[in-house]
């Protein structure tokens, strides 16, 4: 459970980009913000059974909390998407994604830079806004 701290911080953030800070909605947050990977709907879902929220309710804060700004909705190529809080760490500029191919684990990737040497590059790649997911066996599954 967030100290009375972090729930006033976190109210403030989501109050802020002009939402209701409901507490399904500050615990979809603040579980976001303590993973340090991206998580699915079914994951966050699943993480919070216990505080008996409706699947629905958990995904519509999920998709508003990623039109806000707050969260950022990724898919690696598997048509799931994952949600991560955009954090100090993860702020607005997308991060490399690792996929395990044997169990599906994903896990974020320290930023890396991409050298644009091309004249003809894509705009999208001096924009900076490319997605990279590197796929192979996790540690776990070698």
């Amino acid at each position: 459970m967030a100290s009375r701290q972090n729930l006033d911080e976190l109210r403030g953030m989501v109050r802020a980009k002009g939402l209701r800070a409901t507490p399904s909605r500050l615990a979809v947050l603040e579980l976001l913000r303590a993973s340090d990977a991206p998580m699915s709907h079914g994951d966050v879902a699943d993480r919070l059974a216990s505080q008996a929220w409706d699947r629905a309710t958990i995904y519509r804060n999920l998709t508003d909390l990623a039109e806000a700004g707050l969260v950022r909705r990724t898919d690696v190529g598997d048509h799931v998407w994952r949600f991560e809080a955009l954090k100090d760490e993860h702020e607005a500029a997308a991060h490399p994604h690792f996929v395990c191919t044997e169990c599906g684990v994903v896990e974020c990737l320290p930023e890396i830079e991409l050298a644009v040497r091309r004249a003809k590059a894509p705009r999208a790649v001096k924009q900076r806004q490319v997605e990279v997911h590197v796929r192979g066996l996790c540690d776990a599954c070698l």
